[in-house]
């Protein structure tokens, strides 16, 4: 075998094999992984949802599975809704798709947020047009371990209160 080919096969073995890049998990969404109840104001009343965070499709997204306790008359949750979360590693903002049973729209723009980056919030915007939006803000309380969930809708007549919810997680 000439010299050259042995070299090559020698150099082929020593370089390590090709392995997908590792993903680092953002440390606020990885506060979220658990299980979370879900109470306080919401659009009125008082409100009582289940909610699970966990980390899908290889550590890449974070996925929000909300239900609430409050059930229709066919039985099914009155409110459900699975919502992905993700930051953006070249931004360092965060980014959600959320999909619910309030409005079936084939992926409507105005279900996909967008955050900046924050210390200890995930201030999340979502524009339906350009005088109306949603403000979806989670902040996490590292003192209780909490999160308190502030919603609200904006229009030509100013930003209104739509929730005020603190997550707490299941024992």
């Amino acid at each position: 075998m000439p010299k050259r080919l042995i070299l090559a096969l020698a150099a082929l073995l020593l370089v390590p094999p090709l392995r997908a890049q590792a993903v680092q998990r953002d440390s606020l969404l990885n506060r979220m992984i658990g299980h979370w109840v879900l109470r306080g104001p919401m659009h009125g009343k008082d409100v009582v949802h289940d909610v699970t965070f966990q980390w899908v499709l290889g550590g890449e997204y974070v996925e929000m599975h909300e239900v609430s306790r409050e059930r229709t008359a066919a039985g099914a949750p009155a409110y459900e809704a699975i919502v992905y979360l993700v930051r953006d590693p070249h931004t360092g903002g965060y980014g959600a798709l959320w999909l619910d049973n309030t409005d079936y729209n084939a992926f409507y723009p105005g279900g996909k947020g967008l955050a900046p980056a924050s210390a200890d919030s995930i201030a999340l915007v979502f524009t339906y047009s350009a005088t109306d939006s949603f403000h979806t803000t989670f902040a996490y309380d590292r003192a209780t371990d909490t999160w308190t969930w502030r919603m609200d809708n904006e229009d030509a007549r100013g930003r209104r209160p739509f929730a005020r919810v603190t997550l707490t997680r299941e024992s």
